[in-house]
């Protein structure tokens, strides 16, 4: 069973790093007027998000497009809707972050089960394994995938060797996934690991419900346009799965070039549980940046490539990430902490998929013993 409270960050590791960092950022929205919560211009990107998802499907289920290629259109539309939407609001929405009014982050929140996923497993595996135990292995679940090693602490299989060329097939069915299996997977083992007991929540009210949000989703999603729209069956089930692979794709490609590259430390905890750093400085060791120089591209994507500000500010709306960056950076580098970044999304892949084929040869490992 896991023990989430027995894991031990350092706390006598450089604790005025982040004590300094966070009177700074407070300080910018003082000083400025803002709040931590959306503006004008993440509300705007809501309903654009929104309209990318929806209106794309209800044009179809309205005949406005009933051609081959018109459908497929809109499915590639609902495609990167579906990842604007994950990306931007209900990623913030669960975080607490879009809105100092919890009903309105809920609600935007409850987003993720119109994608296909299950709110309450979402926040477990995110909010509290992912960003508490950033790339420690047995406990961030971004990083424990069977299929794919992820981490110098993983057991190498002979299968690995060839990651590099199926990892991206698998990320694209990630969302997929989601749907039919993981979600199912996660609940039972969130309760048995008392995760869900955490939350105040038990198996028995959950898996009802995860099952009628399933059904809902599938019926939406599914069944009504294999109705309502006039082609054959089989062009609006490959409409539906395209849907999914954009998505999936970008959904991993985003989160795993913060987090899975050649810069970032892997962990893994003693028989103590205790850890080498404090919980920011870690952060700062299993984080990184890309392409903040790309204001759409950053945009579209929540802001996410501003992942170090994100997992050491997650109560901080997206839309300031740009600004406050200047500030975490610089005192990052008067306190001798590092800041990984990469200039370009492309650089980030590329250390990615470096990585992926580094771990899977058992290349890495080699490096690790002659370090």
């Amino acid at each position: 069973m896991m023990n989430l409270s027995s894991v031990k960050f350092n706390i006598q590791e450089r604790p005025e790093f982040f004590k300094e960092l966070r009177k700074r950022v407070n300080n910018y929205f003082k000083e400025n007027n803002k709040t931590v919560y959306a503006n004008f211009n993440m509300k705007f990107k809501t309903a654009f998000m929104l309209s990318l998802y929806f209106v794309p499907l209800i044009l179809m289920l309205t005949g406005v497009f009933s051609s081959f290629w018109g459908v497929i259109a809109m499915w590639i539309l609902m495609g990167l809707g579906m990842s604007g939407i994950g990306l931007s609001i209900m990623h913030d929405a669960n975080h607490g972050s879009y809105s100092r009014n919890n009903k309105v982050n809920k609600a935007l929140g409850f987003l993720i089960n119109f994608l296909g996923g299950y709110h309450t497993n979402w926040k477990i595996q995110h909010n509290v394994l992912h960003h508490s135990f950033t790339n420690i292995d047995g406990y961030d679940e971004d990083i424990k995938n069977g299929f794919m090693r992820f981490s110098p602490n993983q057991k190498r299989q002979k299968f690995h060797k060839y990651q590099i060329v199926y990892g991206p097939l698998l990320y694209s069915l990630m969302t997929i996934y989601w749907l039919v299996s993981k979600d199912f997977q996660q609940l039972v083992r969130y309760s048995k690991n008392n995760l869900l007991k955490s939350q105040g929540l038990s198996l028995k009210t959950s898996l009802p419900k995860l099952i009628i949000y399933k059904v809902v989703y599938i019926i939406v999603l599914i069944v009504l346009p294999l109705i309502f729209v006039d082609i054959p069956w089989w062009q609006t089930l490959l409409g539906f799965v395209i849907m999914q692979l954009i998505c999936g794709l970008l959904l991993a490609l985003i989160f795993q070039t913060a987090h899975v590259i050649k810069e970032t430390g892997f962990y893994e905890v003693d028989t103590s549980g205790s850890l080498e750093n404090n919980w920011a400085i870690h952060q700062m060791q299993t984080t990184a940046n890309f392409a903040n120089n790309s204001t759409f591209f950053s945009w579209f994507i929540g802001g996410l490539n501003y992942q170090i500000e994100h997992h050491l500010f997650p109560n901080i709306c997206h839309i300031h990430y740009r600004k406050i960056s200047k500030i975490v950076k610089t005192t990052a580098e008067e306190f001798g902490v590092p800041y990984y970044q990469h200039r370009t999304f492309f650089g980030a892949l590329k250390s990615h998929f470096s990585l992926l084929y580094q771990l899977g040869t058992g290349k890495y490992d080699k490096m690790l013993v002659k370090a």
